[in-house]
């Protein structure tokens, strides 16, 4: 059996505090560049609002995510690298309690910007969708040799982006979003404890 090359982050590790520290300063950045957009642009937002059924399609749509992400990690050894990478980097350091934070954080921020405010700010067609998915997986670039998990990451913005569309409510991205989260973080988690 090839021993897989390990790639030696262009970043170096952070802490525990550091990680949470991060999280939370991009979360709340992605909120304070939401509510400016708002405040300035001339359209109103996705609405976010509780409706049982669209409870049940996000959550649906979060283990779906999470499915095909565990199959494109098996499947695809440049997805595998790129994504241990990125999860060595955020999630080593952290414990299981802390996956809380990581499921809620980004899932509330990031939805909130770029499917609840640049996907109407920009038209809420097809190419509103594809900008605001290329933006969302440009964020989740942490290296140059990163690209196969910002494609995934773009790929997964064009879903939650049409489930926002489709749905009407920014419940739905915002609970699959959450979900995928938590249980591909705990999955790697557990993975990496064993």
């Amino acid at each position: 059996m090839v021993e897989q090359q390990k790639q030696d982050p262009e970043i170096p590790y952070l802490t525990r505090t550091q990680v949470l520290v991060a999280m939370g300063a991009t979360a709340i950045i992605l909120w304070i560049v939401a509510k400016l957009w708002l405040r300035f642009g001339n359209f109103p937002p996705f609405k976010l609002y509780w409706q049982p059924r669209d409870l049940f399609l996000g959550l649906g749509l979060g283990l779906i995510i999470t499915v095909f992400s565990s199959l494109a990690y098996r499947l695809s050894p440049p997805y595998r690298k790129s994504a241990d990478y990125y999860l060595e980097l955020v999630l080593k350091p952290l414990v299981l309690p802390d996956l809380i934070w990581l499921g809620l954080l980004p899932g509330l921020s990031e939805e909130l910007l770029f499917r609840g405010v640049m996907l109407p700010a920009l038209g809420t067609d097809h190419l509103a969708v594809i900008v605001s998915s290329l933006c969302f997986g440009v964020l989740h670039l942490s290296g140059s040799e990163q690209w196969p998990y910002v494609i995934w990451a773009t790929i997964i913005g064009i879903i939650l982006g049409y489930s926002a569309l489709v749905s009407g409510n920014l419940l739905v991205p915002i609970l699959a979003h959450i979900l995928t989260n938590w249980l591909s973080s705990y999955l790697w988690k557990i993975r990496q404890l064993g």
